[in-house]
C-alpha cells in the first residue's frame, strides 16, 4: 500500500468518525431526545409499532437513540472510523 492510498483511508476513517455525529443529529437523534418529525421518530414508530408497542432495548433505534443522546462509543467510533477508511480506500482503487 503506497502513502497516498494510507492518507486516503486514514482521511476516510476520519471523516467518518466526524460525520457520524452530525449525522445522527441531521436524522432526528439529539441530544434532548428523537426530534419531532424526523427520520428517526418514524423508526420509533415503526419498532414501537413492530414491537407491540415499545422499543426493545438492545434494537438499533435505541442504539442510535443512546448515540445521540450520550455520544458515540469509543468502540464504535473504531469501527466506524474502519468502515470510513474501508470505504474511501475501496472509493481510491476504483479511480485509479
Amino acid at each position: 500500500m503506497g502513502l497516498l492510498t494510507a492518507a486516503v483511508a486514514v482521511a476516510g476513517g476520519a471523516g467518518a468518525i466526524a460525520a457520524a455525529p452530525v449525522v445522527l443529529t441531521a436524522v432526528g437523534f439529539t441530544g434532548a431526545g428523537i426530534a419531532a418529525g424526523s427520520i428517526a421518530s418514524s423508526m420509533m414508530s415503526a419498532a414501537a409499532v413492530a414491537n407491540g408497542g415499545g422499543v426493545a432495548a438492545g434494537s438499533v433505534v435505541a442504539g442510535l437513540q443512546a448515540a445521540g443522546a450520550a455520544g458515540i462509543p469509543a468502540a464504535a467510533q473504531a469501527v466506524i472510523g474502519g468502515i470510513g477508511a474501508a470505504a474511501s480506500t475501496l472509493g481510491w482503487f476504483a479511480l485509479i
